[in-house]
């Protein structure tokens, strides 16, 4: 992954993704979401109309001084900055996340805050980083004190969600997900590798195997990207669940869908915004676990029992002429 100034290049990247559904009654049109996305008042919002409505804030930084979360129980304190940042999908679906990059070793002592402030994302251990240790114990989560981009990440999706443009007027009921991962490099001549697992119920944790000098904000879009599909499936199969299809209440199951049909249905665009460098690793993931094929299967089942729903109606119809 890349390099910054003269900062090392980088062993390890890391962040957290946290995605939920804006409480608005109405989806934001671009110009809201730009309000309301609007970080920073020295660099805009960037906007995209195509293939379908998103919002991305500008970057902010938090400069951090903490130790870092090991596997193995080693001491590894770190310095930097933290970039975190937030999407709006078609006005609708609301994403907050950090993340940084720590290169394979940092200066002994710490440095002033100045050095840090031009190397935006980049966290620097002390000494050597026992990058292994420190990626698994990312990805268990630390302990307090250790640095948590989750945190972070709450932290700013918890002020946006605050905004006076909301009205807190959801259309329907949904929780939120945690997506946490983590990036090393792989060997030469290895392809990227990706271990996704849903480690509880809203959390889920991703590691990825990336070839060196791969950009790392490729590596955060994909990451954003399969947070919010993961989002959109975890959220359909709930209703789903809750649905009733297939009891004599069978109209009424039908209606309890109609706001997947109305707001989430046509926000599965998997890849739209991912380097097609990564794209494989996205091919991984359709294979198993099969994001696609598990997403059209139930969207093709609300759709037949909606058509089962219809047909009674269209008879009376019938019957009344």
């Amino acid at each position: 992954m890349g390099t910054l100034g003269r900062t090392r290049p980088t062993t390890l990247a890391c962040g957290e993704v946290r995605t939920c559904l804006l409480p608005t009654s109405q989806a934001l049109d671009l110009r809201a979401a730009g309000h309301v996305l609007r970080l920073r008042a020295d660099e805009r919002v960037l906007a995209s109309e195509r293939p379908n409505l998103y919002a991305l804030s500008p970057d902010t930084l938090m400069g951090v001084d903490c130790a870092l979360p090991a596997s193995n129980g080693a001491k590894v304190r770190a310095v930097g900055t933290v970039v975190a940042r937030a999407a709006l999908t078609e006005g609708r679906v609301l994403q907050a996340g950090s993340f940084f990059r720590v290169p394979d070793t940092g200066p002994d002592q710490r440095q002033p805050w100045g050095h840090y402030l031009v190397r935006p994302g980049v966290v620097e251990p002390l000494g050597k980083l026992p990058a292994q240790a420190v990626a698994e114990g990312l990805l268990k989560g630390g302990r307090p004190g250790e640095l948590d981009p989750g945190l972070i990440a709450e932290g700013l999706l918890t002020r946006l969600l605050r905004h006076p443009l909301l009205d807190q007027k959801s259309p329907f009921k949904s929780r939120r997900t945690r997506l946490r991962w983590v990036a090393l490099p792989v060997p030469d001549g290895h392809g990227p590798s990706i271990d996704f697992t849903v480690a509880e119920d809203d959390l889920r944790t991703v590691r990825l195997g990336i070839p060196e000098g791969t950009d790392q904000t490729a590596v955060v879009r994909l990451c954003e990207d399969l947070a919010l599909h993961d989002w959109l499936l975890t959220t359909l199969v709930r209703m789903l669940d809750g649905s009733r299809f297939g009891s004599a209440d069978g109209p009424m199951a039908v209606l309890a869908l109609r706001p997947a049909v109305d707001h989430l249905m046509h926000l599965w665009m998997p890849r739209a915004r991912v380097d097609r460098k990564l794209s494989a690793l996205w091919e991984a993931l359709e294979e198993r676990p099969g994001f696609s094929r598990q997403w059209h299967t139930l969207v093709q089942r609300i759709r037949d029992q909606m058509a089962l729903q219809a047909i009674p109606l269209l008879r009376e119809a019938l019957t009344a002429r």
